[in-house]
C-alpha cells in the first residue's frame, strides 16, 4: 500500500511564495517520476511540473521561471517552490508519482491535494 500526502498550501498575496511538499510512504521499492498537477474550480486538471528519477524537470509554460520542482530521494519526497504567485495560480495542487511497490507492482498514485489561494 502506498500513500502520497501533500502539505504547504495556504493563502498568500500576489507576488508571494509558497513551498509545497509531498511525501510518499508505504511499500515502496522505487519511484520513477514525480509530478505536481493542479485543478482550479471549473477547470480540468493540468500538469504543472514533473521530475524524473534522474532529476530531469519539465514545466508548464504558465509557471516556467517562477516554480521549481525538486525531490529528495532518500525521503521519497517531492517539493514545489512557487515564487511570484499570481491569482491564476489558485487551485488545488496534487502530487502524483509512478511507483514500483515491494511486491513488484508499478502504478500511478495521487495525493489528496492541498489548496493554494492567491489573493489580496
Amino acid at each position: 500500500q502506498v500513500q502520497l500526502v501533500e502539505s504547504g498550501g495556504g493563502l498568500v498575496q500576489p507576488g508571494g511564495s509558497l513551498r509545497l511538499s509531498c511525501a510518499a510512504s508505504g511499500d515502496i521499492f522505487s519511484i520513477n517520476t514525480m509530478a505536481w498537477y493542479r485543478q482550479a474550480p471549473g477547470k480540468q486538471r493540468e500538469l504543472v511540473a514533473v521530475i524524473t528519477s534522474g532529476g530531469y524537470t519539465n514545466y508548464a509554460d504558465s509557471v516556467k521561471g517562477r516554480f521549481t520542482i525538486s525531490r529528495s530521494n532518500a525521503k521519497n519526497t517531492v517539493h514545489l517552490q512557487m515564487n511570484g504567485l499570481k491569482p491564476a495560480d489558485t487551485a488545488v495542487y496534487y502530487c502524483n508519482a509512478k511507483i514500483r511497490t515491494t511486491n513488484s507492482y508499478t502504478g500511478r498514485y495521487w495525493g489528496q491535494g492541498t489548496q493554494v489561494i492567491v489573493s489580496s
